[in-house]
Formats: structure tokens, C-alpha cells, sequence
């Protein structure tokens, strides 16, 4: 297994990571098996958040043990200082630790500074003076508030979405990370699904020495897949480079990323899926896809209520319900 030191921090984490989001849909007893195989398998660094549900109660329960072993990152999307305490003082209690390795503000449109009414950034400081965290990150989803953070020397990690889908733009906060030694957790290699070739994928992010890809694995043959991946790993070739092209020209820049910001929706439409429903039923099993569930799902597209809640909660500024109106008529279409 690969290291390398991340960032300011001083940690050394494998190159291969595991993001703890999938965890939460499977059993204690599936996760913990799951989770043993990647330590054991030399994976050091498991990232998750206090929303995630059960996720930090499963990697406690897997890992304490081990806990001065690897490297825990975990998040709180609190708005202010007491109730971000509050969430640490949970995540502290579920994942069986004294301390947080890298705890990270999960997404806020900001960026928390010393001072702020918000209290965010003091609270973070004082608990880090306490020894309940070690470094302070930020998770971000919008560009604009990545470049700051990390511009600002105030912290130590930026997690990111970061695949062979992003921008020109989107790269270019890898250099701002090396030149101000700031760690990077690269979320969504996979682009929520949209990038079927995981060996490209993994090629691809190998090139930058500075960011650490967080895999979303749940399945044992997930992870076995990128473990060998880890034991030679394979070079970028024609073919890899013939298939992210044609993967950004078919998806460009306006494609939904997956994340779930655009939630909940009042109509109950799942925004995330159907916003990509043409594109996941293109490179995944199609029959999953074109269920009566799902197509029940895409007319119930019509009972919009153009409240604007998505688009305004996108973090990548997408018009939402032109997007969702457009998966809706390529999805009939494709049914024939």
C-alpha cells in the first residue's frame, strides 16, 4: 500500500481510502467484516460524517481497536460553535475515541473564520486545544468556497469532489493545495456512479501525489478491486484515455453530481437519481432503471412545484428542474 503525508498535518494515510457513506447501508456484522478486510489490507484513513446515520457507530465498533493505527476523519454541518460541540462530543461517543484526527465543516456556503458570529471556527480551535481534535478541514461542493479556505491558512484539509469529470477550474485547486500544504480528501472519484471504469478512475487521481481519494465501498469485491489496484498499479493507457474522453463529451459540465444538497424535495421527487437516470441506466444494469417504481418516479416529475429549493441548494448552480424535465423525456424516449 502507497502513503503519503497529508498535508500539514504531518499524518501518514494510504493513497486508497475508504469513504464510510456506503457503510450505512449495510449490517454491523457486514461493515465490520468490510471494514477489518481494508485495515487489513493496509488502508489507514476512513472518512465520515455525523448526518451519516449509523456509519460512525459501525466504524467504531470495526476499528477502535486499531484506533491509534488509522486516521479518522469525520464532519459536522452545525451552523454554530454549541451545536457543532454537540455533534463532536456524538461523534466522539460513536466512534469509541477520545479524539478526531481531522474534523471537518461539512459543506457550509461559507468559510468559517476565528472571530465569526457563528462561532464555528472558535469552537473547532478551543476543542483542538482540548485534544478532541487533532486538525481542522473543511468539506466543500462549491469552488469559490474551496479556493478561500484554502487560500486562508486556516486549515489543514479540503475535501472536494475531484475525478476526471472535473473542470479545468475544479484541477486547479490541487496546485493551490500543494502550494499551501493543505491535504485534499477527494470525494466522488466515481462521480456518484456516473464513472463506471473504476481503473481509470483510480489512474487518473494517482497522477496528483497531494490527494487522497475516499472510495465509497460497500461490497467486498469493491474493495478487493481497489486493493489490487493498489498492488500494481496500472498505468494510464489508450484505452483509459479514450474512455474519459468520450465520458466528458458525453456528460460535459452540466451532469448532477449526486450529492444530495437539493434535498428534500416536497413533491418527493429523488432529485438525485432521476437527474441522472438516462446516464446510470446507460452504463449500469438497465433493467434496474426501467421498473414501474422508477417510472412512476420520473412522471411524478410533472407534479413539480417550482419552489426552487434545488436549484437554489446546488452547489454546482445547475438548473435542477430543466435538467429533471430534460432525464424525464430522454428517459420515456429510451423505453420505446
Amino acid at each position: 500500500m502507497q502513503t503519503t503525508t497529508f498535508g500539514k498535518t504531518g499524518l501518514t494515510v494510504s493513497r486508497t481510502s475508504l469513504g464510510c457513506i456506503p457503510i450505512q447501508r449495510i449490517s454491523y456484522e457486514e461493515s465490520t467484516t468490510l471494514l477489518r478486510r481494508a485495515y487489513a489490507g493496509g488502508i489507514t484513513l476512513y472518512d465520515t460524517a455525523n448526518m451519516y446515520t449509523s456509519s460512525e457507530d459501525k466504524l467504531g465498533v470495526a476499528l477502535s481497536d486499531v484506533r491509534d493505527k488509522i486516521v479518522i476523519c469525520t464532519k459536522s454541518g452545525a451552523q454554530t460553535g454549541d451545536i457543532m460541540l454537540t455533534h463532536l462530543e456524538n461523534s466522539l461517543a460513536k466512534l469509541r475515541t477520545d479524539y478526531i484526527d481531522v474534523y471537518q465543516f461539512h459543506n457550509p456556503g461559507f468559510v468559517p473564520m476565528p472571530g465569526g458570529a457563528d462561532g464555528l471556527y472558535d469552537m473547532a480551535t478551543k476543542a483542538k486545544t482540548q485534544g478532541k481534535i487533532r486538525h481542522i478541514g473543511i468539506s466543500a461542493h462549491k469552488y469559490e468556497v474551496a479556493l478561500k479556505a484554502v487560500q486562508s491558512g486556516l486549515y489543514a484539509s479540503l475535501q472536494f469532489p475531484f475525478s476526471y469529470l472535473s473542470t479545468p477550474k475544479e484541477l486547479t485547486l490541487i496546485e493551490e493545495c500543494a502550494k499551501h500544504n493543505v491535504g485534499i480528501l477527494a470525494m466522488k472519484g466515481l462521480c456518484g456512479g456516473l464513472i463506471t471504469n473504476a481503473k481509470a478512475a483510480f489512474t487518473f487521481l494517482r497522477q496528483y501525489e497531494n490527494v487522497v481519494p475516499i472510495w465509497g465501498i460497500e461490497l467486498p469485491h469493491q474493495l478487493d478491486e481497489f486493493l489490487g489496484y493498489e498492488a500494481d498499479p496500472p498505468s494510464m493507457d489508450g484505452d483509459m484515455l479514450k474512455q474519459i474522453e468520450e465520458d466528458k463529451v458525453a456528460l460535459g459540465g452540466s451532469f448532477c453530481r449526486g450529492c444530495g444538497y437539493c434535498l428534500p424535495c416536497p413533491a418527493d421527487i429523488p432529485i438525485p437519481m432521476a437527474a441522472r437516470i438516462t446516464f446510470l441506466a446507460g452504463r449500469m444494469l438497465r433493467e434496474n432503471y426501467i421498473t414501474e417504481e422508477w417510472q412512476r418516479h420520473m412522471r411524478n416529475i410533472d407534479n413539480c412545484t417550482h419552489c426552487a429549493h434545488c436549484k437554489v441548494n446546488c452547489p454546482y448552480e445547475l438548473d435542477v428542474p430543466e435538467l429533471l424535465k430534460s432525464q424525464q423525456v430522454g428517459y420515456f424516449a429510451g423505453l420505446g
